[in-house]
Order: structure tokens, then sequence, then C-alpha cells
């Protein structure tokens, strides 16, 4: 056991070229950390409201219209902002919103809506690819706050109740699919069913 140990010791010690692999190892284990630390803050710093309406893209239109909803403001005093409906909670979901969401920053660097008549002109398809997204997760981001296991339909109006007891309950329907437009103005839904 004790030679095993000594060997293990050399193989620590022996250098590489300039210096051990044992403080390669530790090096490289510290340096890690460090990254790790720095990515996790970068990631935090980047999930934030102020961050997001950092740009004017953001918070001259869908801020705006976030202000004037119950999301933003109301009797409870508990308030969404914008990561709590556009990122996951979870940090595998969280990493692939992210990849995702990168690409939308070409948007910004490049100035596809980089003013109001432009925002409007991709309002749609920018709409539909955030609804595709909370449908393909099962609205997953409305369900960190708003918990179906804790709905009390007796409190709900007649027609929420039917619709969360029947459609949402077996999984025919999800959040986004009746509460389009819950935070944000609804763009131009021409030909689409129901509006």
């Amino acid at each position: 056991m004790l030679d095993k140990i000594k060997k293990i010791w050399c193989i620590l010690a022996k250098p590489s070229v300039h210096y051990s692999l044992g403080f390669l190892t530790v090096g490289g284990f510290i340096a890690g950390i460090i990254f790790w630390g720095g990515f996790n803050t970068a990631l935090e710093a980047t999930n934030t409201e102020t961050f997001c309406i950092s740009c004017h893209e953001m918070e001259n239109n869908v801020y705006q219209e976030l202000q004037t909803t119950i999301h933003f403001t109301n009797r409870s005093g508990v308030r969404a902002t914008c990561p709590d409906c556009h990122v996951p909670h979870e940090w595998t979901d969280k990493i692939a919103r992210k990849m995702q969401a990168s690409k939308e920053v070409w948007g910004k660097i490049f100035g596809t809506i980089n003013t109001r008549e432009k925002f409007e002109g991709k309002r749609r398809e920018l709409a539909e690819h955030e609804w595709a997204r909370l449908k393909a997760n099962d609205s997953l981001e409305c369900r960190n706050c708003h918990n179906f296991d804790y709905m009390d339909f007796t409190r709900q109006a007649p027609r929420a109740a039917k619709a969360h007891s029947t459609s949402l309950a077996s999984g025919e329907k999800t959040c986004i699919d009746c509460h389009k437009g819950i935070a944000h103005h609804l763009p131009d839904m021409t030909g689409v069913e129901g509006y």
C-alpha cells in the first residue's frame, strides 16, 4: 500500500517540462473554479431585468407594454420580470435558452428591430417564436409561478375553471394557448383562428 502511494506521489511530483503533474492538476482545478464562478456570475448578470431592457428595442417596446399589465403591478405586490417569463429556472434549461437567445442578439447587432416600425414589422414573427417555445416546454416559465396543482377552480370565473380543469388538466393545451398577449400587446392576428 505504501509503495502505491509513493508511486502515485512520484507521478504527481514528476515534472512535465517545467511544472509537475500535481501542480498542473491543482492549478487546473483552481482555474476551473475561477472559470465556473465567472461563467455563473456572467450568466446571472444577463438574467436580470436591467440587462434585458438595456437596449432601447426592449425598453421602448415590450417593457413599456409590460408596465400596464397585472404581471407588473397587482394587489399582491408580486412582480414578474423579463427573465421570470423568458428564462427557465432550471440550469440546463436556462443554458439552452441562453444559447437560443444568443441568436436574438443578431437583431440588435444588425438593427433588424432598432426602430418601432421595424419592431412592429417583426412583432408577429418574434411572438410566434416565443409562443412555439412556450408550447414546446409546456409553458414551463408560467408554471414556475402558476402551479396547476394548487389552482382553486372554485375561485375562478366559470369559463377559466372549465378550461383549466379540462384542456389544461388533460394536457391538450398549455398556458400559452389561451394566454397569448398576457404581458405584451398582440401582433396583428389576421388569419389566426380565434382572433
